[in-house]
């Protein structure tokens, strides 16, 4: 099982990978910035199994926090505003001026 690489409290930014098919990851939080709030757990990648590829390798779901106002700039209701998405280890990279082992 490859390791988890990233933790609690890490700043991740979601990877804009366009890709045609069956993904679980919104366009909207393509490419934004948010927080790991939880590891969900070890899974088979989705994308492969909605094409009947049952054999592959189990990836982290990590559980990710947005402030609305990175998804959405002209969100002006409350400042603490956010969404939480699930979303596996492939999508994320490290955000701007973070590294992870």
């Amino acid at each position: 099982m490859p390791r988890q690489r990233f933790a609690l409290g890490d700043r991740v930014r979601v990877r804009d990978l366009r890709k045609p098919g069956h993904v679980r990851t919104p366009d909207y939080i393509l490419g934004r910035c948010g927080e790991v709030i939880q590891c969900c757990g070890w899974f088979l990648n989705p994308e492969d199994l909605a094409v009947g590829r049952t054999g592959g390798q189990v990836v982290p779901l990590y559980r990710v926090r947005f402030p609305m106002r990175e998804l959405w700039p002209e969100h002006r209701r409350h400042p603490d505003d956010a969404l939480c998405i699930e979303i596996y280890d492939h999508w994320l990279e490290p955000a701007p001026g973070e590294s992870h082992g």
